[in-house]
């Protein structure tokens, strides 16, 4: 299965939001998962990709900033067993 969650221009003030909300989210995710979980490997884990979509954050925001007015987005997701 395949959705198509974002496809569209939008404003740099827009694109930073939405990234932003996106990427929120997953880290709201993981951190519940983290409060749940009792094994110390899937904790550092999850603490490690809260970390590097922090740090994918702050380079979207620099790229964005740095960058024409509008910006294209594209994003899929594909379910697959």
């Amino acid at each position: 299965m395949h959705i198509h969650l974002i496809q569209g221009t939008f404003s740099k003030t827009d694109a930073t939001e939405l990234i932003g909300r996106l990427i929120q989210v997953k880290i709201e995710f993981l951190e519940s998962k983290i409060n749940k979980s009792h094994n110390e490997e899937d904790i550092k884990m999850r603490e490690q990709r809260i970390k590097q979509l922090q740090h994918e954050l702050q380079n979207a925001r620099a790229h964005i900033a740095t960058n024409g007015l509008l910006m294209n987005i594209q994003s899929d997701i594909n379910l697959a067993e």
